[in-house]
């Protein structure tokens, strides 16, 4: 079978991407034949497919007036992706396509492209952007569902969600209105969600009449599940420092409770600067450790090490690799309440359960992990192990996954190339 994987991004930038590649490795290792759309960018991974890719948006750099205003017409509608994704499935003829993150970049519009060839759309949700127009359901710092609850924008315009900016906040709601008006949602034929929780989003909001089912992440080909020796007792964060990460909370349950044990935050970003300074100005330097971003084997090892892995999130969640790539090395987990967080830790058996926002219910967390017996700690870290191994086998997923495009493209009537043939001979003859 050829699939054609499409994500914006053409290199490891998220979780989002460590599913992409995993995928694509997954699909071949099993004699599939993997193709790729995404956008143009001098990091990219080397692609046979590059040619084909849609221009680059950076949303994030200084642009003059009229620069913003193409570009906020491409986060609606990008022709340019659409007529180049035609002309890699007139080329390449796909027998279906996996979407990943698309919004804004590539956008919606390849639909129209990928639709007109009869063949069958899958999305995996790495994010909230089809049912939210901030993609995160935070407004201001808190989480907000209004617009899901109300089946309505209309709460977005009021509290400027988006970067509390109301240009950019109606140029979101633009772009859902937008989608909606031309049954976008529709033309996806299954979508996958690595959490019950964004399942339930997106069947409240009412967005489409399409399957839209729940499967856990799996984890890479060649995972090594097993418990860790040699564990050097410390707390562990490893990610992007980050507001809606909850690592404030973290350091502040950290500093009320006066642990022996250190506390390791791996990983860089907007807030490292502002928990330094706290850590700082609260003497708790040398016990708190910013180690700076780490990857690969090092990365492995500060997990391997440690006593357990906290993900105190302030959002919601979906199913987050640290946590899947810590249980399978039988780490016990620290999780907050909120979204697909405590749909992978069951508190008291593979780990605790926090509330969100609240640093005494954190602190609550820490000092009953530090308190378990090495029986109970052993019981525990088999428990995160053995869900792990049930609940993010590869093969499992691709068992699965198979049997839904063969499914998909069953019920297309198996008709793809000849339609393609047929659109390219009517307009050689014209």
């Amino acid at each position: 079978m050829k699939i054609l994987l499409v994500n914006k991004y053409h290199y490891v930038k998220g979780g989002s991407e460590t599913y992409h590649f995993g995928l694509a490795k997954l699909l071949e290792e099993h004699g599939n034949e993997v193709i790729y759309f995404a956008m143009e960018d001098e990091t990219n991974y080397d692609c046979p497919q590059s040619e084909y890719f849609s221009k680059n948006v950076d949303f994030n750099k200084r642009m003059s007036p009229i620069q913003k205003l193409c570009a906020g017409f491409h986060a609606l509608y990008s022709f340019d992706a659409k007529k180049k994704i035609e002309k890699l499935i007139k080329d390449e003829k796909p027998d279906i396509v996996h979407i990943n993150l698309v919004h804004r970049h590539i956008t919606l519009s390849i639909l129209n492209a990928i639709k007109k060839y009869n063949i069958p759309v899958v999305l995996t949700a790495h994010d909230l952007n089809c049912v939210c127009p901030t993609h995160t359901m935070l407004c201001n710092g808190k989480v907000c569902d209004r617009c899901v609850k109300e089946h309505s924008y209309k709460p977005a315009i009021e509290q400027k969600c988006v970067k509390n900016s109301a240009m950019q906040t109606y140029l979101a709601v633009l772009e859902a209105k937008n989608y909606e008006r031309m049954h976008m949602y529709d033309k996806i034929d299954f979508y996958i969600c690595p959490s019950d929780f964004y399942r339930r989003q997106f069947v409240e909001s009412h967005i489409t009449k399409n399957p839209v089912v729940h499967w856990v992440n799996f984890l890479p080909i060649g995972t090594q599940y097993h418990l860790c020796e040699n564990i050097d007792d410390y707390f562990l964060f490893f990610g992007r420092l980050s507001v809606e990460k909850g690592l404030m909370s973290l350091v502040k349950a950290y500093h009320k409770g006066n642990f022996k044990n250190k506390l390791y935050l791996v990983g860089d970003g907007p807030l490292r600067e502002e928990l330094e300074t706290y850590v700082k100005e609260n003497n708790l330097t040398g016990k708190v450790v910013f180690t700076g971003f780490q990857s690969g084997d090092a990365l492995k090892k500060y997990v391997e090490k440690a006593k357990c892995v906290i993900l105190p999130s302030e959002w919601y969640e979906n199913g987050p690799y640290s946590i899947l790539e810590a249980i399978a090395v039988g780490k016990p987990a620290i999780v907050s309440n909120y979204g697909g967080l405590p749909e992978i830790v069951d508190d008291g058996k593979t780990g605790f359960i926090c509330e969100p926002n609240n640093p005494d219910s954190l602190c609550s967390c820490l000092e009953k992990m530090n308190s378990l017996t090495d029986e109970e700690y052993h019981k525990m870290s088999v428990a995160a192990l053995e869900k792990a191994k049930d609940s993010c086998d590869c093969e499992k997923y691709y068992d699965k996954l198979m049997k839904c495009y063969k499914d998909l493209i069953k019920a297309k009537g198996g008709k793809k190339y000849d339609i393609i043939e047929n659109i390219l001979a009517n307009k050689s003859r014209n």
